[in-house]
Order: C-alpha cells, then structure tokens, then sequence
C-alpha cells in the first residue's frame, strides 16, 4: 500500500482551486476514496480546522484518553525519611542556642554559698546579656555575673568530670550554652554601689550608700551586714562597682580585695550580665528583683548645689514668668 500524506488546513486561505484539506493518493492505493475523505476530515477535526473553523487545541498525547483518567490521583510526594532529618535538626537547634548564649541568655551555676539564702549550691541562674550590647550598666540591687577582675579565684579548682567522653559532652554543651562551664572563672554577687558613690560599712553597720543607711533582708539568717570586714568610706571609681555577697561570712567580695588595683571594685567591662530568674531545679524557682531599700531617695549621690548656682538656675526658671508680667504691665499703661 502507498504512503499515505494528510495535510490540515491552516488559518489562512488555501490557493484559489485547491480543496481544503486536500488528500493525495498514490496511484497503487487501494484505499477506497471514501475512506480517505473520512480520515481527512478526522485530522482536520483534530486539529481544529474542521468545517466550522472550531479552535479546540490539540490533544497531546500525555492527555489522558477520558475523563475517568483525568481525575485519577498524582503520585504522592515520598517523603524524607526522619532520621535523614535529625542531624539536619540538631544542627539548627545547636546554632539558635549558641547565638542565644552568646547575644541573649546564658546559664550558670552556682557553685559555692557566698549567695545564701538567695542562691543556693547547684542553683542555675539565667543571665541577661541583651541590655549590656545596649550600653546599660549594673544597677544597686541587682545580682550580676562578671569575670574575676583578677586573684579572685586564684585558689579555686576547676569542676570537670574525670571521664574524658563526660568532658567533651559538656565542653559542647557549655559552649552552646546549655550548661554552665566548669573552666570559666566567673562569679555572682549583688551590686551595692556604682562609679562615683560612697560606700562604708562600720561595725555591726548598717551597710552605707552615699551616707544612706540600707535595709538588707536578703542578708543570710545570723550575719551582720559588715560580717567579719568591716570597711569605708571610700569612693567607687567611674566605669566599676562594689560588689557583695549575701552571705556576707562567707563571700570573698570587694571588701577582700582592696589592696588590688579599683580598691577592690570591679570593672563594669567584666560583667556578662545581671541575674534574672533561677530556673533549676523547679522547686527553687524564683525571680530576682532589685530590693526596695535601693530605691531610697538621696541614694543617688546627688550632692546639694551651692547657693550661687542655685540662684542662677532659680532665676532662669522664673525668666519666662517675669517677662509675662512686664508684658501685662505694659498693656495696662497703654489703655
């Protein structure tokens, strides 16, 4: 049987003469001419140039045959397997706790009873390290964490595990910040005075800010608010704070370490950040606020001024209420 060629009508006009859809047959075809007609105008159907010049698109192969296959179902997606996805996780989970350690908030533990009955042995504490990359600086009454200024801890073995796998699994958890470090020598105590007051404490004390006496009820059951180191007065330089322990026989603080160079006052530099919140174990829960005896008034330090100053600030204040005045006087005058 001869090749056979079927040709569609285009969108333009056929030459004038020719048949749409025209259909050549080889002269051995056996093809009756009727049968050729019908596959012609079959194609031309198919291709959208049927005698009614209808616009369907062509069906693509792909299509499926009928509407029944149609609505069959796509392949479901396979899925990841988890344990494809757990390192993948634990990546993610590691990096967010470091650069909340490292910006935003870190644990500590408290190793020793300087902060009794504040802060007890094993306590975690959380540490705000946010509002220092803000430039705030320790407040009186706040508990802070800071690096030892230097010869604080001198004598103070490090806390590390005998077991060397121990070791490294907290040597990656400190460093994320999910466990305190066993090799940083950092310590807790709370601010009693800041750069520029005057601190003493006399005797059995009270403790004195700024010639302010302070009402310390965190102090620990039975000691004295100078404990065994009385001291002062003496001036806090700018840029540090004088710091001590709740437990005030037990502490090594500031008032230990006045022949060191601040007098025994740490720089503000050295601090991390102040202690908000116990969080572990559960039961010891609690937030840690300033103490109210620090919102006294005249705590500030804030010395009386002189009396020419006084009156050149007092004069200045009044200036606008005088030139009212004037003004009134004159207005009078004129009518």
């Amino acid at each position: 049987m001869g090749d056979l060629v079927i040709g569609a009508r285009s969108g333009a006009g056929d030459p004038e003469g020719s048949g749409g859809g025209r259909v050549t047959r080889s002269a051995d075809s056996s093809m009756p001419s009727a049968a050729v007609d019908d596959a012609t105008a079959q194609t031309a159907d198919e291709h959208g140039t049927g005698a009614e010049g209808s616009s369907e698109p062509p069906r693509s192969g792909s299509e499926p045959a009928d509407e029944s296959e149609s609505e069959a179902p796509a392949k479901p997606h396979k899925q990841r397997s988890f344990l494809k996805e757990l390192p993948i996780l634990i990546g993610i989970a590691l990096i967010l706790a470091l650069v909340i350690k490292t910006f935003f908030v870190q644990a500590f533990s408290i190793p020793s009873e300087s902060m009794q009955n504040t802060l007890q042995v094993g306590d975690r504490v959380l540490v705000d390290k946010l509002t220092p990359w803000f430039g705030a600086e320790p407040e009186r009454g706040e508990v802070v964490v800071f690096h030892d200024p230097g010869g604080w801890l001198n004598d103070e073995p490090t806390q590390q595990s005998g077991n060397s796998f121990v070791r490294g699994v907290q040597d990656v958890l400190s460093f994320v910040g999910l466990m305190p470090s066993a090799n940083e020598k950092d310590l807790i105590k709370r601010v009693i005075a800041v750069g520029g007051d005057t601190v003493e404490c006399k005797g059995d004390g009270p403790v004195k800010v700024n010639g302010v006496a302070l009402d310390e009820p965190y102090i620990y059951p039975g000691n004295t608010p100078c404990g065994t180191q009385p001291f002062g007065p003496l001036k806090v330089p700018d840029g540090r704070i004088w710091v001590m322990g709740d437990h005030r026989a037990d502490s090594l603080d500031s008032r230990f370490h006045m022949d060191q160079p601040g007098g025994g006052a740490v720089p503000v530099d050295n601090v991390i950040g102040r202690a908000f919140v116990v969080a572990w174990p559960v039961s010891h829960w609690s937030t840690l606020p300033v103490p109210d005896t620090f919102d006294q008034e005249g705590l500030t330090g804030a010395l009386p001024m002189e009396p020419p100053v006084a009156g050149a600030v007092g004069a200045v204040a009044l200036l606008p209420l005088v030139r009212r005045a004037r003004a009134r006087a004159d207005r009078r005058k004129e009518s």
